[in-house]
């Protein structure tokens, strides 16, 4: 009776072949290298497939609303001046927003020359930007300037000179020169005049205040351009942050002895070509393989007189890792406009506006690995097909090579 070994030797479908029955051959040779080279590329190509860490996206209805929006924005406009830029935020409605201001929301101002950073940087106040033509004619009135008339030109005030900033302009607890309300500090001059205007007060000679002693005025400046960075909370309901004129073209046309407001409009906008680099902006923190579409982007404009427009739809988006953290941040898209504008246009000044409005659309994003289950089912399925696929090769190469050459050797 044959014994339990005999029997399961019956079961065997891997039986090996006598090395007195095998063909040893050159090409057999050559495939059986390749075979192992194949195998390993592949088994490799598997091993990093299965555990490097991928994301799955889900896309649901936001149900609630974020608490705020955070953007971080660097700007280079290399021609226009630093003293000429101011930065606000509207509302949708065109209302101002209530921006927060402290030590990590807070807006610099860089200086630039033949397109390189020159001296310290300096942090303004955000707000007093003009965006029509009537805030310009204002503007000229209260500095005393006229209608148009050629023949009818008044003398334009003298500006002092202003040392060149060799510091930033802010200290840790500034005065505001009796217009602070209890715990307020003043630490730059439009804190200073910002405290001043809320009291309804006057600021009769700007030069005595500490903190305006190294802001540099337009003049100072010509030939110039300007880096503008910084971080700001804006509301989630919608709105622009705009980058266009500020109180500094008050100082415009004081160089002449005879200004009219015509004049002073036009020399406002051939003063502000908007051409800029945006070089970064983001709307949170960064994530793994997140595309920045406007890192880099630069814009020139041709004709000087032009508004720039982006139309951002910010993403709200969770990005879950591995190890179970989190991290809430915001995606974009973005599409952009040239506006053209001119002085008797009526369409608007010269500036950047990032239009802003957060999706409803939430977006998850979690990372995940396929694991070793996935990996050794691959690894069989890798090197079980290369070695089917190449035996298959040199079956059919030893057999044409046999008959080509007439031979009736039939093993292997």
């Amino acid at each position: 009776m044959p014994s339990l070994s005999d029997r399961l030797k019956h079961l065997d479908a891997h039986s090996s072949v006598s090395n007195e029955f095998r063909v040893r051959t050159f090409q057999g040779a050559f495939l059986s290298i390749t075979t192992l080279v194949v195998i390993v590329y592949l088994i490799s190509t598997e091993l990093s497939f299965n555990f490097t860490a991928t994301t799955n996206n889900h896309v649901h209805v936001n149900a609630t609303t974020p608490d705020g929006l955070e953007i971080e924005f660097d700007v280079t406009f290399p021609n226009i001046r630093c003293a000429l830029l101011s930065v606000d935020a509207d509302d949708p409605t065109g209302q101002k927003q209530s921006l927060h201001i402290d030590k990590t929301h807070r807006v610099f101002k860089h200086r630039l020359k033949d397109g390189k950073i020159f001296g310290r940087r300096s942090k303004f106040e955000l707000g007093d930007t003009f965006h029509q033509v009537e805030h310009l004619e204002d503007m000229a009135r209260t500095k005393g300037l006229k209608e148009e008339d050629p023949k009818e030109k008044r003398e334009a005030k003298e500006e002092e000179e202003e040392e060149e900033s060799s510091a930033d302009d802010e200290e840790e607890c500034g005065s505001c020169y009796g217009a602070e309300d209890e715990g307020e500090c003043c630490n730059t001059c439009d804190d200073v005049k910002r405290a001043y205007s809320r009291k309804g007060w006057h600021l009769k000679d700007v030069h005595t205040v500490k903190q305006c002693k190294h802001v540099t005025s337009s003049k100072d400046e010509d030939g110039e351009g300007c880096n503008i960075h910084g971080i700001v909370a804006l509301s989630t309901g919608g709105g622009n942050l705009h980058v266009t004129p500020g109180r500094g073209l008050e100082q415009m046309g004081t160089q002449k002895e005879t200004i009219s407001i015509s004049d002073f409009i036009v020399e406002a906008f051939e003063s502000f070509n908007v051409s800029h680099t945006v070089n970064k902006i983001r709307f949170g923190r960064e994530i793994p393989g997140h595309v920045h579409q406007l890192d880099g982007r630069e814009q020139v404009i041709e004709d000087t007189y032009g508004m720039y427009q982006y139309y951002i739809q910010v993403v709200p988006t969770l990005y879950r890792f591995l190890n179970g953290t989190e991290i809430q941040t915001n995606q974009y898209s973005v599409t952009e406009h040239l506006r053209h504008v001119q002085p008797a246009s009526g369409r608007g000044l010269p500036g950047v506006f990032f239009f802003y409005e957060v999706s409803a659309l939430h977006v998850e994003i979690e990372e995940y690995r396929k694991g070793y289950i996935h990996f050794f089912t691959s690894v069989c399925a890798v090197v079980g097909g290369v070695f089917t696929f190449m035996g298959m090769a040199d079956r059919m190469i030893y057999s044409r090579t046999k008959l080509g050459s007439g031979g009736n050797d039939h093993l292997g």
